[in-house]
């Protein structure tokens, strides 16, 4: 076995990857100008898996691609700036992170706290929780809010509403796990939220919220911990407009943009934009493009909950699309149609070994009609699924109701059923997925096996079949989701070539499934392009288009594959300009 793979298909892998790299250099060129920039190098242009020797940038867009002597001629002595980035690493595409929650775990850092991956559940109760109320406090915040606890951590021993009361009972707590599916809260927030009145009556049963769960405890009331659908469902009793303001919201803009540029990110597509039910992401993002300062196109989803009111939800989705500019894509809307199959609530057939089938938000026929009335009004579908079986109703839905010229989008994928690969190709369905959850150990591979039927607990997130099949595909990473995961396109193109991180030692995770380097590449750039519909103006490097590109430190085609998570960007470029140097 050659990591993962046969003998047979080994060779035949490295050859097409030779292949890709003796392709001759064409040349093409928008015609004969001054350039404004020169760069020479190893230019993966992602056309192709071409590699070219140059380019020339006139106004913010390429005007040449091709060989170093065709470049010489764009060149004019003190107005053209030259790069010889030859044997110093990679030039490439700028990259695109095809769904992340930056915009909702950065506002969190700036108005709450976010909890470490190692936090256990002492320190949580003894000092994260009581160091944030005291804060809250001296602000004079009318919420107390933080995400990042992870679940398997804490499930053996999950605070309690008393507990938190303890610490606080006179302002909402609101603490949301690292996966932004559950979350724990005090009982003056579920008070409000008309899950339980002042006297202690409880109001709503443990699925009264669609699509969620209100864990109850031995005494028949609610412990404090909400799952899926009923933790976004009491979140929207927050005091959410003024809890994050937009001109907290433009700050926060600028720091998102600094790290997706230190990363290589010049595209990214948020999924959880209306994360505060409101439009202030929206308005911030219109006024920092207006301003001259964006250096990356951000898109927008509308989030639509199963306890929504639909028809409203559905306006809210089209009316955004006012915000659209060159940098700024209100097109989409996000669903929910399970949870995730680690934690027990994704949707799957077969069961899980205890005999539940995971928490389903939609049946197929709601499905259709949001598809079918997203589409008509100009709006994508963007829906997390993770479960073969809330895989397979999206796709029957998107068939069923979309249009194939929409792109209508799934997200996560954990297990496919083989059929449905074929079918995504068939009608157009693109995917946004990753390896990246791989990296987890071999303590909870071993779990995952007491939970899961079959090869369910060991096949995971496929990669390999989508190229196979035709599947329109984008990777990313879902920061900061499973917040131990890497988060940069170099650490996350490693897994996918490896099926291991590179901080574990645990054996690699269904290496039938890897992909190789130009196939990572192409998922990061021109595939991130297409699913946000910018392929005409961005994702590779091609004459005509938005000169977004990276020079990356390390050759990331040729080197070692256990070095790929140690490649950065030395600078990155938007539109031509440099936005990023190391």
């Amino acid at each position: 076995m050659f990591n993962g793979l046969t003998r047979r298909e080994f060779i035949k892998t490295a050859s097409m990857a030779a292949l890709a790299m003796a392709v001759p250099v064409e040349v093409f060129a928008a015609g004969k100008t001054d350039a404004d920039l020169v760069v020479y190098g190893k230019i993966f242009t992602s056309e192709n898996n071409r590699i070219a020797e140059a380019f020339a940038v006139k106004d913010g867009k390429f005007v040449y691609v091709g060989n170093k002597a065709g470049a010489k001629a764009f060149i004019k002595k003190g107005k053209t700036e030259v790069i010889d980035y030859t044997g110093k690493g990679l030039v490439m595409p700028g990259c695109g992170n095809g769904h992340a929650h930056y915009l909702s775990a950065f506002a969190v850092q700036s108005i709450g706290t976010m909890i470490g991956y190692d936090d256990d559940v002492e320190k949580f109760l003894t000092e994260i929780v009581p160091s944030t109320v005291k804060q809250a406090r001296e602000s004079g915040a009318k919420v107390v809010y933080g995400m990042g606890w992870e679940f398997q951590t804490f499930k053996n021993n999950m605070p309690t509403r008393q507990q938190l009361d303890a610490i606080c009972s006179d302002i909402p707590l609101y603490f949301a796990d690292e996966e932004n599916h559950k979350a724990l809260v005090n009982t003056l927030l579920l008070v409000r939220a008309g899950v339980m009145a002042e006297d202690g009556t409880v109001l709503k049963k443990a699925d009264d919220i669609r699509g969620g769960e209100i864990v109850i405890g031995s005494d028949g009331k609610p412990t404090g911990l909400l799952k899926e659908q009923a933790s976004t469902y009491v979140r929207s009793f927050l005091d959410n407009d003024s809890l994050f303001t937009v001109d907290a919201a433009k700050a926060v803009l600028k720091k998102i943009q600094e790290q997706l540029l230190s990363e290589g990110y010049t595209m990214y597509l948020d999924g959880y934009s209306t994360y505060f039910f409101n439009d202030v992401y929206y308005r911030a993002a219109q006024r920092f493009d207006k301003s001259g300062d964006m250096n990356f196109v951000l898109g927008f989803t509308c989030e639509i909950d199963s306890w929504m009111n639909l028809d409203e939800k559905l306006a809210q989705a089209a009316a955004v699309k006012k915000f659209n500019s060159s940098k700024v894509k209100a097109n989409w809307i996000k669903l929910f149609m399970d949870g995730t199959v680690e934690s027990g609530t994704g949707f799957i057939d077969p069961l899980y070994l205890d005999g539940h089938q995971g928490i389903v938000n939609w049946t197929e026929e709601e499905i259709t009609d949001i598809t079918r009335r997203a589409n008509a009004s100009g709006v994508t579908m963007h829906i997390h699924a993770l479960g073969n079986a809330g895989v397979n109703r999206v796709v029957n839905a998107y068939i069923n109701g979309g249009k194939p010229e929409m792109r209508n989008t799934i997200v996560h994928l954990r297990n496919v059923n083989e059929p449905d690969y074929k079918r995504m190709a068939d009608n157009n369905i693109y995917v946004t997925s990753g390896m990246l959850w791989h990296h987890n150990s071999n303590e909870i591979a071993e779990e995952l096996k007491t939970i899961l039927p079959g090869k369910m607990a060991y096949e995971g997130y496929p990669m390999k079949s989508f190229f196979d099949n035709g599947v329109p595909v984008s990777l990313h990473t879902d920061y900061p989701a499973l917040s131990n995961s890497p988060d940069d396109p170099f650490g996350i193109m490693e897994i996918a070539l490896t099926g291991v991180c590179y901080f574990e030692s645990g054996a690699p995770w269904w290496t039938e499934e890897l992909i190789t380097r130009e196939q990572a590449l192409t998922a990061l750039t021109i595939g991130c392009a297409r699913q946000m519909f910018l392929e005409n103006e961005r994702g590779s490097i091609r004459p005509g288009k938005y000169a977004d590109f990276l020079l990356v430190n390390k050759d990331v085609l040729t080197c070692p594959v256990k070095e790929i998570h140690t490649a950065k960007p030395a600078a990155t470029y938007f539109e031509g300009k440099k936005v990023f140097s190391m």
